[in-house]
């Protein structure tokens, strides 16, 4: 796997923004560098730094120019960068999250029937497409590759609490997926979709273009917060934790449902350490290692 990187693009944005480009495509170690670099910054956060926002392979910065020198906190940037290097010796804390998918739910089935005329089969679903254009030879075995590996988030945003994921196996073995040709007008709130090389789950109903392989009861976003996994914050899913998708039936879906609307469903989260380069040495290993807390 590949290890090599290149050097940081710094624009800026106004008077209050610098955006930071580490790769100009998604890899895991590019996604890494982008939050070893934003958690150094957070620790080290100087006066007048006003927010941060890591993305896949990116991050940007919003300052107070009357507070802080732009010029000073570029450098302070740039150090940081030089700092965390190719982020090959870097751990940062995180966690392993096991969400159930209820895969070919009759709801997000429905939904993407009503929009044939948008998408690139129109006479197949979304997972039957996905499974054929990556050489599956069924969708149960698209399932299988689909759930059978972890998941990292690279990031959370779009929508409130909407987390992007890059499947944690060798870039050969990446699931690659066109988004629809024309966005939809519904997608059902948590459905787990793809688009590109990122896996997401819908926060929130809406509209939206990536292809719709299943539903999660697991509730990610509770602007509330009356729900147990959000007496901290409204929303669940963090950059850096790792995600186990677990196939369920119906049956499992409904009684996961049922746990919501009691107010008495966790979703299962175990703290680990991720670090980097263990991971690139030895992926499968690294990864049934990492999947071992929630057994």
């Amino acid at each position: 796997m590949s290890t090599a990187v290149q050097a940081a693009r710094y624009s800026w944005g106004g008077d209050e923004f610098v955006f930071v480009e580490l790769a100009e495509e998604m890899s895991l170690q590019a996604n890494f560098r982008a939050m070893a670099i934003t958690t150094a910054l957070r620790d080290e956060r100087p006066d007048g730094l006003l927010e941060i926002c890591p993305a896949n392979a990116s991050y940007q910065v919003r300052y107070d120019p009357d507070v802080l020198d732009p010029g000073t906190l570029l450098e302070h940037l740039k150090d940081l960068e030089r700092k965390v290097g190719d982020a090959r010796s870097v751990a940062l804390p995180s966690r392993v999250l096991d969400i159930p998918v209820f895969y070919r739910d009759p709801w997000t089935t429905e939904t993407l029937m009503r929009f044939r005329d948008r998408h690139q089969d129109p006479d197949a679903t979304d997972i039957e497409y996905a499974a054929r254009i990556n050489g599956y030879s069924s969708v149960d075995d698209f399932i299988a590759a689909h759930s059978g590996s972890p998941w990292f988030t690279s990031m959370v945003g779009f929508v409130a609490g909407l987390p992007f994921k890059f499947q944690m196996v060798p870039r050969e073995r990446q699931i690659l997926v066109p988004k629809y040709l024309r966005p939809r007008t519904d997608t059902p709130k948590q459905t787990v979709g793809y688009g590109g090389c990122f896996s997401c789950i819908y926060s929130v109903r809406g509209a939206g273009g990536y292809q719709m392989f299943g539903i999660t009861p697991a509730p990610i976003y509770d602007p509330t917060q009356t729900l147990p996994d959000f007496t901290d914050f409204l929303v669940f899913f963090r950059p850096g934790d790792i995600v186990k998708f677990r196939p369920i039936d119906r049956e499992q879906y409904d009684a996961a449902v049922a746990e919501v609307e009691a107010g008495t469903f966790r979703i299962t989260a175990r703290e680990v350490e991720f670090a980097l380069q263990p991971f690139l040495d030895d992926p499968d290993g690294y990864n049934a290692r990492l999947l071992e807390v929630l057994v």
